[in-house]
């Protein structure tokens, strides 16, 4: 396993980019990215995630 640090607008550009992808094959991978990223984005200070 590996950890990135990436800022909350990579991340959403992650998101966008597999969404255009067929959903059979990117479905489990959005999911993780927006489980592991939920918890760290509340967390973090508005100004940071509004950037």
């Amino acid at each position: 396993m590996i950890n990135l640090e990436l800022s909350v607008q990579e991340i959403n550009l992650i998101l966008q980019a597999l969404g255009q992808a067929p959903y059979v094959q990117v479905a489990d991978i959005i999911d993780k990215v927006r489980t592991q990223a939920a918890p760290q984005v509340e967390a973090l200070p508005k100004e940071e995630v509004s950037e």
